[in-house]
């Protein structure tokens, strides 16, 4: 039997549970969701089935990355609600593939994770399925493991195989109304040029399952809890001295009372430079070079290979004395000596995020 996978969390308790009813049938996972966006996102969530698949001696195919046809698909339905019809439109996407993967593989039967989904309508996956049994000749088999308790088990199971458990479908037009309903920033969509590595985002959790990964290899127990912190996001900056734009970068943390200040430096303590407005100070790279031994050329060289979030955080500590310190910190190459416009788009938020900690 093909089973369609769509991620770790709904299929490793669905194929324990075939594996249970049906020993004797042979189980073959294809994992085809070119829906899930960011790609980032994919990566993590194929990550999760592969070691789910291996844990549970299942053989994994996946299917193509095929993001822009999935889009084509759904074109007109982007504001279609969870359950709507865009949901049916992705649903027959990936039963067809699935369906001539059974077919290439000389399967007579498949079914999809996505049944044990409290996600997502059960009729309108056993519809789509219906319709490709009639047209291709490959049963579907709709199993209902939500019934008695089933998707109590299934949170209990997650729990234990400490699997990694999204908290979106994984189409971007899902993920925007629900953070829009949660009145929350859609920063799963954050990618900086620079490729630094940010708290909470998809990035930071792919590194921390590929660890998850390693300490299993070797037998190193952990556990993988939650923390509550404060986020932070930067949207834009900009500074100019006089007319002239020049290059700057703001430390982790850096915020202003308003999106645009204007002023100029009023004294100096130290390496820093007090700006007369919005408590906002300065450093050179030189300062920044040698209190993180780094070796930047220029502040341009900084801002597309800079260095770790942690180490930002900690240099804005060893600056202010404070671990709660948001005054922006901007390192330039040179202190302006003309009057500074700076402008200083930021989000703060309350968050949480995933922590791996090694058991002794």
């Amino acid at each position: 039997m093909l089973v369609h996978i769509c991620c770790s969390v709904d299929s490793h308790f669905f194929m324990e549970k075939l594996q249970q009813e049906f020993p004797d049938e042979k189980l073959v996972g294809f994992f085809y969701d070119p829906n899930i966006h960011p790609y980032s996102e994919y990566r993590l969530r194929l990550l999760d089935v592969e070691r789910s698949c291996k844990k549970l001696g299942i053989e994994l195919i996946e299917g193509p990355y095929d993001f822009e046809n999935w889009m084509d698909a759904v074109r007109g339905l982007e504001k279609e609600p969870e359950k709507g019809s865009r949901c049916e439109v992705c649903f027959d996407k990936r039963f067809e593939v699935s369906a001539h993967k059974a077919l290439e593989l000389g399967e007579k039967s498949m079914t999809t994770t996505l049944l044990v989904s409290p996600l997502k309508s059960q009729e309108q996956l056993k519809k789509s399925g219906d319709a490709f049994h009639a047209s291709h000749g490959v049963e579907f088999i709709a199993f209902d493991y939500r019934k008695n308790g089933g998707t109590a088990d299934q949170a209990r199971v997650s729990k234990e195989q400490q699997l990694y458990r999204q908290d979106y479908c994984g189409c971007i037009y899902g993920l925007s109304m629900q953070r829009d309903q949660q009145h929350r920033l859609m920063d799963e969509m954050f990618s900086p040029l620079s490729r630094q590595i940010l708290p909470a985002s998809i990035e930071e959790r792919l590194e921390l399952y590929h660890l998850r990964n390693t300490l299993e290899e070797s037998n190193t127990p952990y556990r993988i809890v939650k923390e509550r912190f404060l986020n932070y996001r930067l949207m834009r900056s900009l500074l100019k001295a006089g007319d002239t734009i020049i290059p700057s970068y703001p430390l982790f943390y850096s915020t202003t009372n308003r999106t645009q200040t204007q002023g100029s430096i009023e004294f100096c303590i130290g390496e820093q430079h007090f700006l007369n407005r919005d408590e906002v100070r300065f450093i050179t790279l030189d300062t920044f070079n040698t209190l993180t031994s780094s070796s930047y050329k220029n502040v341009k060289e900084l801002m597309f290979n800079p260095i770790s979030v942690g180490s930002e955080i900690s240099l804005r500590a060893r600056f202010t004395g404070s671990a709660f310190n948001t005054s922006a910190i901007i390192v330039v190459d040179e202190i302006p000596t003309a009057k500074i416009t700076l402008l200083l788009e930021t989000k703060t938020y309350d968050d949480t995020k995933e922590q791996l900690i090694i058991s002794e």
